[in-house]
């Protein structure tokens, strides 16, 4: 595996890549990228695995991106792992890592932001302001810079799946097109808990009332699937996380899964269930489909 930490040793790197289809063909070769900020676990594993097996090689990218942190959030505590991170990388077959600092992704006299309006608003975005134009700009340039064929995001982070795809979708991107942003399905743990950096967080003793979240979630998605009225549902699964430790719940929502506008009940098109909550000093997030 290669390690770039600059954008002409990426661009010499993929340059390389592109030359070598690794199938016996003409046409350039297809890039998977994988947008990481470290850190890494099962869940961002299994994206590269997923790139493995659609293109013939995978970029992964781990930055820290600090235009997405807002004020008192944990950008000095975010964990930083690159040693760790680049083994495991390496071990899964991926071709090239990007690891800039933020002097190269964000040089002096930078400017620019993009903001996408709509699936931006409400949720993670009412309480982190900026959050997503910060994920929407860095995931732009890693794609004007690798301009992938594909490209590999958890589910996990549903909203943020719908910004990039937005995005991608307004500005005519076309490395990758809209239809090759690909949402990897969330992974959890063996509990049902999704994977996530911040789970490193939590204390024993949070970490097993951490488990009522999956199971609330389920049992809501139960009672809304045979019939119930949602709202009655959603109040139902407020009550549950609270009685099983979490601290507050931030948002609770049955939303379409490509507006993620609210729904008051099921109808045609697909719906997902939208849920972050805080234990301690950790928020969480966790959504899974309805219907």
């Amino acid at each position: 595996m290669q390690t770039a930490n600059t954008l002409d040793m990426l661009r010499n790197n993929l340059a390389s890549l592109r030359a070598s289809s690794g199938a016996g063909s003409a046409s350039p070769a297809t890039i998977g990228l994988v947008p990481t900020m470290g850190a890494l676990h099962e869940g961002h594993l299994t994206l590269v695995r997923a790139a493995r097996a659609q293109c013939d090689h995978v970029v992964a990218s781990i930055f820290v991106n600090p235009t997405q942190f807002g004020p008192n959030e944990d950008l000095d505590a975010y964990p930083r792992q690159l040693a760790e991170d680049s083994a495991m990388l390496e071990a899964e077959g991926v071709a090239l890592l990007w690891a800039p600092d933020a002097a190269a992704m964000y040089p002096d006299g930078f400017a620019s932001s993009i903001r996408v309006e709509g699936v931006s608003e409400g949720f993670c975005g009412a309480s982190r302001p900026g959050h997503f134009d910060g994920v929407a700009t860095v995931v732009c340039k890693l794609f004007n810079q690798v301009q992938p064929s594909h490209a590999f995001f958890g589910a996990k982070d549903y909203q943020q799946l719908a910004v990039i795809r937005q995005m991608a979708r307004d500005l005519d991107l076309t490395a990758p097109h809209v239809d090759a942003i690909i949402g990897v399905p969330t992974v959890r743990e063996p509990d049902g808990l999704a994977m996530s950096s911040r789970n490193r967080y939590l204390s024993p003793e949070q970490r097993r009332q951490a488990t009522t979240l999956p199971t609330a979630m389920r049992a809501a998605i139960a009672q809304i699937e045979q019939g119930d009225d949602p709202s009655d549902s959603l109040d139902g699964l407020h009550a549950a996380l609270l009685a099983g430790g979490f601290d507050s719940v931030d948002y609770a929502s049955l939303v379409d899964a490509r507006s993620l506008q609210g729904l008051t009940e099921l109808g045609g098109s697909a719906a997902r269930l939208l849920v972050a909550a805080r234990i301690g000093g950790t928020r969480l997030i966790d959504n899974m489909a309805v219907g």
